[in-house]
């Protein structure tokens, strides 16, 4: 018998912010990269986003490419320590819809599943304070117990793609069934495979993929979520401007 699963993004969907976000304020904090590179490469990218001017996957990926050339060589139990810390004092700081939602698919004995582009141990401690039962994220590649500056990123579309088939062939995924959350264009494959997608304060550029995908719009569930109120939406009553 095929399961029925919900496969999650974590940034943005989940977690109010981004994790990496989160990773690089530490390891500045702890003088592993130099807060220079902050202010010369990471806050223009930041600044633009804030103003609304620029893209937030660019504000993302630069601080991904610095944290990639960061953690070169650092010792795998300093990246773990630092990745608890953050989910014992951020993990919280969720959007209240996408927190109902996992308790709703975990009371329909759905298999919860974290699909993110944020580092893999970000991600297993997420995945274990809000009780999911399997996660993917970026993995960081390590040996002999250092990073070695390589990363299989999980951030981007084809390669969320390419894992959930890996996922629907371990656990037997009936995928028509299953729901997918996720809000950038790194999750549009995952929405589009899946029977019941949602997006939860969709980018632009994703929801005018979806707008213009005429059997996905039909499908796509819209969820905007902001202060204390949580509004539901249909594309056919959506006016970008």
């Amino acid at each position: 018998m095929k399961e029925t699963a919900a496969f999650f993004d974590i940034d943005g969907t989940l977690y109010r912010e981004g994790l990496i976000t989160e990773m690089f304020k530490k390891l500045i904090r702890y003088e592993i990269i130099d807060p220079e590179r902050w202010y010369k490469e990471v806050k223009p990218d930041y600044d633009r986003w804030d103003k609304r001017r620029g893209n937030y996957d660019d504000y993302l990926l630069r601080m991904a490419t610095i944290y990639v050339e960061a953690i070169k060589g650092l010792h795998q139990t300093h990246i773990d320590f630092i990745a608890k810390k953050i989910i014992e004092q951020k993990g919280d700081r969720v959007y209240t819809y996408t927190r109902d939602q996992i308790e709703f698919h975990r009371n329909q004995r759905h298999r919860l599943i974290i699909v993110s582009g944020s580092p893999q141990e970000l991600v297993r401690e997420m995945a274990k304070k809000h009780g999911f039962d399997d996660y993917i994220g970026s993995h960081y590649v390590i040996e002999k117990s250092l990073y070695t500056g390589d990363v299989l990123p999980m951030w981007d579309s084809h390669n969320k793609e390419k894992a959930i088939y890996d996922l629907v062939e371990r656990y037997h995924i009936d995928l028509d069934a299953s729901f997918a959350y996720g809000d950038t264009m790194g999750d549009y494959s995952m929405l589009k495979m899946v029977g019941h997608p949602t997006i939860v304060n969709a980018t632009r550029e994703v929801y005018t993929k979806i707008a213009a995908d005429q059997e996905l719009s039909n499908r796509i569930n819209v969820i905007v979520e902001r202060k204390d109120m949580i509004y539901r939406l249909t594309p056919a009553y959506i006016e970008v401007l």
